[in-house]
C-alpha cells in the first residue's frame, strides 16, 4: 500500500508542475512564434492530462472486490496507463512531428527568444524537481538493491511511477531540444532549426509512448512478480516446516499493490484436514510478511498426493 501512496505523491507533484509549465509555455509560444516552444507547450499539456488519467486509474484500482470482480479492480490501473501511452503518442508525438515538418517547409521567424529561453529555464527547474521526487521514490522502492533505473522501468509493476519517470526524463531532454531550436533559429538564423527541434521532440515522445505501451501491455496480459520477489517467496516457503515439497509456485500481479500466489505442494505425510487448514493459514501469513502486496494465496496438493488420496 505504501508503494501506491508513494506513486500518488509523485503523480500529484508532476500534475501541479506540468499544469503551470504548460500555461507558461503557451504564453511564450504565442509571444515568440516558436514552433519548438509550441511543441513543448503541447508536451506539458499532454503530461498534465496523463497525470489526471493516472490518478483516475489509481482511484478506480483501489475499489474493493465485489461479485463481478472478486479479485478487485487493481488491474484497471494498467488500462488507464495504456490510455496515457496512446495520448503521449497521438497528442504528443504525432502532433509535434506534424508541426515540426510544417514549419520546416514553411519556416517562420522566432521573435523575443529570451522569453522562450526564460520559460524553458523555469520549466527545467520544475521538471527537474518532479523527476527528483520520482527518482527518490524509485530508490525507496529498490531499497538499496543494485537495480538500475532502466531495469526498474522494465520490471516495475507500478505504471504510475514509471510513467512519471519516463515523461519527466523526456521533458528535460525536450527542453534542451527546444532551447537549441530557439537559439539556432533566432541567433544563428537557421530557419529550419525550430521545426527540426519540434520533430526531434515528437520522435522522443513517440519512443516514450512505445516503451509505456509495451510495458503496460505486458502487465495487462498478466505478469508474474519480479525475479527478486519470487526468490524471496521461495525462500520463505522453504523455511515452512509443514511443506514437504514445493512442486509449483505461480504468481500474478492483480495491480501495483496486489499479488495472487498459487501453490502446488505436498504436505507432511498423515496430515489431517485440521493440520492442513492451519498450515495454509501459516503459509499465507508468512508470504504476506515477506511481501505486503500478497493479497491472495491459493494452495492445492500435488498430483502425487491427490492420486494417493484417491
Amino acid at each position: 500500500m505504501r508503494i501506491a501512496e508513494g506513486s500518488t505523491r509523485v503523480v500529484l507533484a508532476a500534475l501541479a508542475g506540468n499544469g503551470a509549465i504548460a500555461l507558461a509555455k503557451f504564453v511564450a509560444a504565442g509571444l515568440s512564434g516558436s514552433t519548438a516552444m509550441l511543441t513543448e507547450a503541447i508536451h506539458s499539456l499532454v503530461d498534465t492530462g496523463d497525470q489526471l488519467f493516472l490518478l483516475i486509474g489509481q482511484k478506480r484500482g483501489k475499489r474493493p472486490p465485489d461479485e463481478t470482480h472478486p479479485l478487485g479492480y487493481g488491474m484497471e490501473t494498467y488500462f488507464w496507463s495504456f490510455v496515457v501511452a496512446l495520448m503521449v503518442f497521438v497528442l504528443g508525438g504525432v502532433l509535434s512531428i506534424y508541426e515540426g515538418v510544417r514549419h520546416i517547409l514553411e519556416p517562420e521567424p522566432v521573435v523575443s527568444p529570451w522569453i522562450s529561453l526564460g520559460v524553458l529555464a523555469v520549466a527545467a527547474v520544475f521538471e527537474g524537481a518532479s523527476f527528483r521526487l520520482g527518482y527518490r521514490e524509485y530508490k525507496r522502492v529498490v531499497r538499496g538493491r543494485p537495480v538500475r533505473l532502466w531495469e526498474f522501468i522494465r520490471i516495475s509493476k507500478d505504471p504510475s511511477l514509471v510513467s512519471v519517470l519516463l515523461e519527466d526524463s523526456a521533458a528535460l531532454v525536450g527542453i534542451v531540444l527546444a532551447a537549441a531550436g530557439v537559439i539556432a533559429a533566432s541567433l544563428f538564423h537557421i530557419a529550419w532549426a525550430d521545426g527540426a527541434a519540434s520533430v526531434a521532440i515528437g520522435l522522443l515522445l513517440s519512443c516514450v509512448a512505445f516503451v509505456l505501451a509495451n510495458e503496460t501491455r505486458s502487465l495487462i496480459a498478466g505478469e508474474s512478480v519480479a525475479p527478486i520477489v519470487m526468490d524471496r517467496l521461495k525462500a520463505t516457503l522453504a523455511n515452512i516446516d509443514c511443506i514437504m515439497r514445493l512442486d509449483e509456485i505461480t504468481t500474478l500481479h492483480l495491480g501495483p499493490g496486489a499479488i495472487l500466489v498459487a501453490l502446488t505442494l505436498d504436505f507432511r505425510p498423515n496430515s489431517t484436514t485440521q493440520l492442513i487448514d492451519a498450515a495454509i493459514v501459516e503459509i499465507t501469513k508468512c508470504l504476506q510478511e515477506t511481501d505486503g502486496r500478497v493479497a491472495y494465496v491459493y494452495v492445492r496438493p500435488s498430483h502425487k498426493e491427490r492420486k494417493a488420496a484417491g
